[in-house]
């Protein structure tokens, strides 16, 4: 039986990760179906390159960063835990994440578990000092600090500049977020929350007597645990400081490929990308700041690496707000987002090579 049911559980993350696939592959199709290859080309020659490296710089910085964060909710389990290993397993995970969506998030953890320090238990068997559930309960709380400043950083923004760019989020966006909202659809959220909570009791009031609950309150314990370890950080300023310095980073990764594109030389291409080039000359890092918004929202749409649903989601932004070719969006959304893809796969590389050299080594 439980050979079964560990098949079918194979079969169904397979089909998950085929339908994830075929998305990302209709999202590119209906992005680049209109596309004039010669004039994209040439586009992508013409423009600044060195916007584009010093784009990858600052996502490189942000790689960075956000070890650094992760591993203040990390210290309060495990004080041991190194600047390198946060910064690796942040890698391994994009690098993983660009195949298989949402499974760099549980690598990235086992990552860490493998390197923290061993203590001797109550039992006397050793454990980790920063167990698995523990440090998904970090990642957990790491990722929501980043759905709460985008929440906040979109807010603060519609605020000031609805009347330019509140009809794209408003039509574009949550009018077609809304309508796919529908009674079925709440009601089956409903009862999945019922079921949860229903699960919890039981978990609670029948744990000692039967083992297999016994296991899943004690994951559940540890997974709380890591969640809250933001209460036990020394230092919640930093935690803060490094999260507004990671976004500070994406907002620099959007303006320079949007430096980039500026600096189109109009004389290789045609006479209507030179029209488009000419119109974007006066946008500023409010723009930046928009499409850096537009984009993140991409991250939503459960697909490989944001494949497909980035291109479509800027061009169309820069088509509906700007009156921009959707053609011309595209050869944003390529340079950024085709961008910050060979940096993951770069830095998961370097990575990836560091933690086998230091195998090795440890084996030797």
């Amino acid at each position: 039986m439980l050979k079964f049911v560990t098949m079918n559980k194979k079969v169904g993350n397979i089909l998950k990760y085929c339908v994830s696939i075929l998305v990302a592959a209709v999202l590119l199709y209906f992005a680049f179906r209109n596309i004039k290859w010669s004039d994209f080309w040439m586009a992508l020659k013409a423009c600044r390159w060195e916007y584009v490296v010093l784009s990858m710089l600052f996502g490189a910085l942000a790689f960075y960063l956000r070890g650094l964060r992760w591993r203040e909710l990390l210290r309060p389990i495990d004080r041991s835990t190194s600047r390198i290993t946060c910064f690796n397993a942040i890698n391994i995970s994009y690098l993983v994440n660009l195949v298989l969506p949402r499974v760099g998030e549980v690598v990235r953890c086992g990552y860490i578990t493998s390197h923290s320090r061993k203590v001797a238990g109550e039992d006397g068997q050793s454990r980790r000092l920063a167990s698995f559930d523990k440090v998904l309960g970090t990642a957990a709380l790491e990722r929501s600090a980043d759905l709460v400043m985008m929440a906040v950083t979109l807010t603060t923004f519609l605020l000031f500049t609805w009347n330019r760019f509140g009809g794209f989020f408003s039509e574009k966006i949550f009018s077609a977020a809304s309508g796919r909202v529908t009674t079925g659809k709440v009601v089956l959220l409903a009862v999945l929350v019922a079921a949860a909570a229903l699960a919890v009791w039981a978990v609670v009031h029948f744990a000692d007597k039967w083992k297999p609950l016994k296991k899943v309150k004690d994951f559940c314990v540890g997974l709380w645990q890591g969640f809250i370890s933001c209460m036990k950080m020394d230092r919640a300023w930093w935690f803060f400081v490094l999260t507004v310095l990671i976004w500070g980073c994406y907002l620099m990764m959007s303006a320079t490929i949007l430096w980039a594109v500026q600096g189109i030389d109009t004389s290789m291409v045609s006479s209507g990308l030179a029209s488009s080039v000419e119109k974007i000359q006066d946008v500023g890092m409010v723009d930046a700041l928009f499409l850096m918004l537009a984009g993140s929202l991409a991250s939503i749409v459960p697909v490989p690496g944001g494949f497909g649903a980035f291109h479509f989601i800027v061009a169309g932004a820069l088509s509906s707000v700007y009156g921009l070719p959707f053609e011309f969006g595209i050869i944003f959304a390529t340079l950024s987002h085709e961008s910050q893809t060979i940096n993951q796969v770069i830095w998961g590389f370097v990575s990836y090579v560091w933690e086998h050299l230091r195998r090795k080594e440890a084996v030797s």
